[in-house]
């Protein structure tokens, strides 16, 4: 039976609109559109605004360049770019002239806003520089890239340092975390995907051993299947932090958050997840995540909040723990509800959630290279 050229196109175009309204749901983030709205301001500043300082920190810039890179959304990604120049890098922030960012600016003492801390942020200092990189090749500009370089190499003569016996490793920033034979250290400083993304672009550089010696940290540090938010290295082998002690709790949520994101053919990914086992135990027997752990001894208090779940997403989906999963996928459609549905979701959430959320619902994710892969380059 012929069909008329007329009921051909009709139906033709039924299914391209149908395709169309199909790729636009998939493509439209709305809790990327809230984060922008509420938490990014017009000129490029990310706004913490549960704290007094009203504060701006290199780690809010560089997550919101990694979602607006998920997003497509080059507008944004360049104002927050330009932002973190003017601002964190006192427009020292090229491929010629790169001064790494001020890790926190904010309202002062005196009233005055500006940056309050000059230490940078070494976790910010990697995302920024994987950020630039992605965007280069996702969006073609290697102004990007030439700028990721700038920034990736000061990033390793002023941020990795030896440690004997083990080899490179990253402070948390170039001032203040060597004191004697004693050098504190993050463990949720070092996402594995991103450090795969780097050795991608700069295989000369310490990427890859880098990613080794954390994931040697990350099971030395997680005795009882828990991350502590700081560590130590001291005569050869990872202590317990000197200042901040065994304890895990909103540092180190992040550390789930990056294992759980890391691609499954990566050869570190399972032995990454297989140390941190605790916190799905604790989820399994309590129905949510403890807010406090000592590390050591296991003991937990508190129940976490938002953000938590947000970083747990991915951790679950990893492991698929089906019930974990569907109780983080519950908690995180507070980051789409109208105002006035509950409490308003703060910075740590959103963060996090956006993370997390973004990740399970397919919107990117990372290939065995540590490149980003977003939704919009198949689906939009």
């Amino acid at each position: 039976m012929r069909v008329s050229t007329a009921k051909f196109f009709a139906g033709a175009f039924i299914a391209a609109s149908a395709a169309g309204t199909q790729a636009a749901q998939q493509c439209d983030w709305p809790a990327y559109r809230l984060f922008v709205e509420r938490v990014v301001q017009a000129d490029g500043r990310v706004v913490d605004r549960s704290t007094d300082a009203q504060q701006t920190t290199s780690e809010g810039q560089s997550y919101a360049m990694f979602f607006a890179l998920v997003a497509n959304d080059r507008a944004t990604f360049d104002r927050l770019l330009g932002w973190t120049r003017t601002n964190l890098s006192a427009n020292q922030f090229d491929a010629s002239n790169l001064r790494l960012p001020a890790w926190q600016w904010g309202r002062r003492q005196d009233g005055s806003f500006g940056v309050m801390d000059p230490n940078s942020a070494s976790d910010s200092d990697l995302w920024i520089a994987y950020d630039l990189f992605q965007a280069g090749r996702l969006w073609k500009e290697p102004m990007y890239t030439k700028l990721a370089y700038a920034l990736a190499t000061q990033i390793v003569k002023q941020e990795i340092v030896d440690l004997p016996g083990l080899g490179p490793m990253l402070l948390p920033g170039p001032q203040g975390f060597r004191v004697g034979d004693i050098t504190r250290l993050n463990p949720s400083y070092l996402p594995l995907p991103v450090l795969r993304g780097l050795a991608h672009e700069m295989p000369d550089g310490p990427w890859a051993k880098l990613a080794q010696n954390a994931a040697k940290m990350i099971r030395v540090t997680s005795p009882r299947g828990y991350a502590p938010d700081w560590a130590a290295y001291q005569n050869g082998q990872f202590v317990v932090d000197p200042k901040n002690g065994d304890v895990g709790s909103y540092d180190a949520i992040r550390v789930y958050l990056w294992a759980g994101m890391a691609s499954s053919s990566d050869p570190l990914a399972r032995a990454w997840l297989d140390a941190l086992g605790g916190m799905r135990q604790s989820v399994a027997q309590t129905g949510f995540p403890p807010e406090k752990v000592s590390t050591i001894s296991g003991a937990a208090s508190g129940e976490g909040p938002l953000s938590y779940w947000g970083a747990l997403a991915p951790y679950f989906k990893a492991l698929n723990d089906e019930r974990g999963l569907g109780l983080a996928r519950t908690h995180l459609e507070a980051l789409v509800a109208p105002p006035g549905a509950g409490r308003e979701p703060v910075y740590y959430d959103r963060v996090l959630g956006l993370f997390g959320g973004g990740f399970v619902d397919g919107r990117y994710r990372f290939d065995e290279n540590g490149r980003l892969a977003p939704n919009w380059r198949s689906a939009c």
